[in-house]
């Protein structure tokens, strides 16, 4: 089966992508249905929801924002504009790239799926579900911040990777993407973050406390 897909869409793109999706759909809705409502609970309903708002991590951009700059200078605003960079391209090649050319409907906008789960935010996204920008966004700073602070933090930097992952699964969480919708936003965000960390520490040099 997954040959035939392969062949299909090799030779016609829209209907390998159409098969494809037939394909992973339903276990896409079952383990979003899952994590939507048999494993939730009252707390994970209450906070889950903010964890994918910006404002939320204000007080950790800040820090790092401030502990990059007061420790290292000018290296630390060649730091900040690396997260720029990452940051950017992770918006260009997951909203603006893949949305413009993969669509999938939300779960949250799909009739059939939507009556089965639970919704926690305001609106519902009208752009393709694929692929997930907060978790290819997060995964690509994760993976930033693993590779240039990690002679800083030490294995501190590994909970990048945990604060990633609780935005993304948030996501779904939430009702407004499916679980491959968001492994493959945190495949190409780590694959983001991994060229622009090695940029940097190539280029910029690696950060060490003196």
């Amino acid at each position: 089966m997954l040959f035939f897909i392969f062949v299909t869409m090799i030779f016609d793109p829209a209907a390998g992508l159409l098969t494809f999706w037939q394909q992973i759909q339903p276990f896409d809705t079952w383990l979003l249905t899952h994590i939507n409502q048999d494993w939730s609970s009252t707390f994970l309903d209450t906070v889950l929801p903010f964890m994918r708002e910006t404002f939320f991590w204000i007080p950790l951009y800040l820090f790092l924002v401030l502990f990059v700059t007061m420790n290292f200078g000018l290296r630390g605003l060649w730091w900040l504009l690396g997260i720029v960079l990452t940051a950017a391209l992770s918006d260009i090649i997951s909203s603006q790239i893949i949305k413009q050319h993969v669509m999938r409907v939300r779960p949250c906008q799909d009739a059939s799926v939507a009556q089965h789960i639970r919704f926690f935010i305001n609106y519902c996204p009208k752009s393709s579900s694929f692929t997930s920008s907060h978790a290819c966004s997060h995964f690509a700073q994760a993976m930033f911040f693993f590779l240039t602070l990690r002679t800083v933090l030490g294995r501190w930097t590994g909970l990048f990777f945990v604060w990633a992952f609780v935005i993304a699964y948030t996501q779904v969480y939430v009702g407004v993407h499916y679980p491959f919708d968001v492994f493959c936003g945190a495949l190409i965000g780590c694959g983001i973050g991994f060229a622009t960390g090695k940029l940097f520490n190539n280029k910029i040099g690696i950060l060490r406390l003196a």
